[in-house]
């Protein structure tokens, strides 16, 4: 009985030892010191992760980083999945800027050849070219410029033979014009693996690969994104598109964009202010005439001015052009 109660005694003696124990170490917790904080990105959502001092003891920030970045890349992999269809994205909104985040410092050529870009994302023959042209012969190798899935393989219009690969960070690649498939839908691939060989299916004048990068069924100008060169290299591990570089309007195909990269949105206000332009209405204007003098749409200059569509314009009236 003696030993009984002895145990008792010593059991609860060392469960109230665990319990202060426990209590002091969260105590501590909150008065830990916190150096500063983390400020992480994603989808313009921001988290702000602490960071403590190194002999601190405290789940690691690259730790948190990194499980963050995982779930998001997940999330943009499998987003809107669909393998019948060109756009699973038409007639969705999306929050501009869009921020883009890249594991990779280099992507592969997606020719077996030097790369040289006949065609530019921008206006041609008044109409929208939402990729690039890079020159090849029929036959010739096609491949992935980056690590992804394979989301769509099919004809579709214009592009004729056509295959859409989706990346880890929610950006799609098209490849098109093709002869052959190589892969097929839901298969994962490697950055420069083999998907195609190239041809003139489809819209094509003379034989070349058709390359487009979407986000969410939006176009982007390849060339904010990447250097297309004898060196491949992505232009930064994080970028933020602003509209300009979604709309081939404001580009012409015929030569290579002034290009501003844009890391933060701090960049992306400063470039505004820096674009801003003012026009003075001059005799024969019109919203119409100015807007195509400066590429810009009339809805555009009139949502930039707060003016309407049938507001008659003064001689010597400023206008912003954005």
């Amino acid at each position: 009985m003696y030993l009984i109660k002895n145990w008792l005694v010593s059991s609860v003696f060392v469960f109230l030892s665990i319990c202060m124990l426990n209590a002091q170490q969260s105590l501590d917790k909150k008065e830990r010191k916190i150096n500063d904080y983390k400020v992480l990105i994603l989808d313009g959502s921001i988290t702000r992760l602490p960071i403590y001092p190194q002999n601190d003891i405290s789940i690691s920030i690259k730790d948190i980083v990194n499980d963050q970045l995982e779930t998001y890349y997940q999330k943009k992999l499998t987003d809107t999945w669909n393998t019948k269809i060109f756009n699973p994205f038409r007639g969705k909104k999306i929050t501009e800027p869009i921020q883009l985040r890249f594991k990779d410092n280099e992507f592969a050529n997606p020719v077996n050849r030097k790369m040289v870009v006949t065609s530019r994302y921008g206006w041609r023959r008044r109409r929208a070219h939402h990729g690039i042209d890079i020159d090849l012969q029929i036959g010739d190798s096609v491949k992935s410029i980056l690590d992804g899935k394979v989301r769509y393989v099919g004809y579709h219009g214009g592009h004729g033979k056509t295959v859409v690969v989706r990346h880890y960070n929610g950006l799609e690649t098209v490849y098109a014009h093709l002869s052959t498939y190589l892969v097929k839908e839901n298969q994962e691939i490697k950055k420069g693996q083999v998907i195609g060989k190239g041809g003139v299916t489809g819209n094509s004048r003379g034989s070349h690969l058709h390359l487009e990068v979407r986000y969410e069924g939006r176009s982007i100008n390849p060339e904010y994104l990447f250097e297309f060169s004898d060196t491949p290299k992505i232009l930064s591990d994080v970028l933020f598109v602003p509209r300009k570089w979604m709309t081939p309007r404001l580009h012409r195909s015929t030569r290579k964009s002034n290009i501003v990269i844009c890391k933060t949105i701090e960049d992306i206000n400063k470039l505004k202010e820096e674009q801003k332009k003012i026009y003075t209405v001059q005799k024969g204007d019109t919203l119409y005439r100015i807007a195509d003098k400066h590429g810009l749409g009339v809805s555009e200059i009139c949502k930039i001015n707060s003016i309407q569509k049938d507001s008659v314009l003064k001689i010597g009236q400023e206008i912003i052009i954005n």
